[in-house]
This record gives structure tokens, sequence and C-alpha cells, in this order.
């Protein structure tokens, strides 16, 4: 089979694929604040949650459903931030993903990628980066929600995490992003092979 990549390309479609997995796997786990409510352990992601208190009318009492679900809606997510940073997250994730998806093609397809396709797919990965950076940093603004405020022992407020702590899942979306962006962008320069010449 031929390829259209380099060695460096073939170590940056590898790397991208690596990048894009952990990014939309820490985007999609509801572990990216942790904290616990009625001695139970709650966590929240962008749009996910796990463990939320119900009304039980038989024993006239709240109790907590552990469970992990999306929000009934996209008005049910907690902040208009945490609204924003789900878009911006998930708009992210999907160039990331489609950049790696289309390197890993290029490691079996002859002239898919030639050295202009390379920094153009390197300038979209940096794009992804970019907004699953500005996602991450619009996260702690949703920290004030009443939600949130429950669960983190009412002392949380923007960028102030109360009894919570930051999960798993916000570090491997970030830690992913970041090295899209600065190794991954860079590799992309140098993926190509030079296009050969074809007299006509």
């Amino acid at each position: 089979m031929a390829s259209s990549l380099t060695c460096a390309g073939i170590i940056w479609a590898f790397l991208s694929f690596l990048c894009a997995a952990t990014s939309c796997v820490g985007f999609f786990m509801p572990y990216w604040l942790l904290g616990s409510q009625l001695e139970k352990s709650v966590s929240f992601g962008t749009f996910r949650r796990c463990s939320y208190p119900v009304r039980d009318e038989s024993r006239q009492m709240t109790v907590m459903v552990e469970q992990c679900g999306r929000y009934a809606s996209f008005q049910a997510i907690p902040s208009a931030e945490w609204r924003i940073c789900t878009v911006v997250t998930g708009l992210g994730c999907g160039l990331l993903l489609l950049v790696a998806l289309t390197a890993l093609m290029g490691c079996c397809v002859s002239e898919l990628i030639s050295r202009t396709v390379g920094r153009v797919a390197g300038g979209i990965q940096f794009l992804g980066g970019l907004l699953i950076g500005s996602g991450c940093a619009l996260y702690p603004l949703g920290w004030d929600s009443e939600e949130v405020r429950q669960t983190c022992g009412n002392l949380s407020n923007q960028f102030e995490l109360g009894t919570c702590h930051i999960g798993w899942a916000y570090y491997c979306t970030g830690g992913g992003a970041a090295a899209a962006m600065l190794v991954c962008t860079w590799l992309a320069c140098f993926s190509g092979k030079k296009q050969k010449q074809y007299p006509y």
C-alpha cells in the first residue's frame, strides 16, 4: 500500500488520532467536576451528569438517583456558560477527529496528503485545539449555578470550587487539545510528501 505521508507524517497521523480520541473521550464523560450531595458522589460534564436528587413522594424526602445521563434538553444544562462550552468543545473535538481520520487515511492512500494539505490540516488542528481550550476556560464560569453549588457545599462560585474538585475528564480534554495544538500542528508541516510533477 502506498502512503502519501513522510515518516514524520506517519507519527503525525497516529498522534493526531490519540489527541482526538483523548479529547473526545474526555468531552463525552461526565467527570469534569466531582463532588458529593446527600452523602453520594456526584459528577458533572458539560452536558452530562452522574447522580441527581429526586423527590420521593412516598417517603416524603429527597433521594439521590445514582445514574449517569444527559440533561433532558439543551436548555436544561445548568448555565449558559456550560451550554456555550458544550458547543465550542464539541466543534473542536469534531475538527480534531476529522483531521485525525483524514491523516490515518493518508497512511494508506497515495497522493492524499501533500505538503499544502498537511499544513492546512495543521491549521485546522490548531483551530480545533483552540476551540477546546476555550471551552475548558469557559467551564469554571458555570460553577456558580444552583446545581453545582448544592454539590460543592454551597461554597462554589465562578473559578471557586468549594468542596468539589476537578476530575480526570477535564484534564483529558484539555491535554488532548494542548498536544494537538503544540505537537500535531508542528508535525503537520512536515507530514506530506512533495507532489510529483506530471508532464502533460
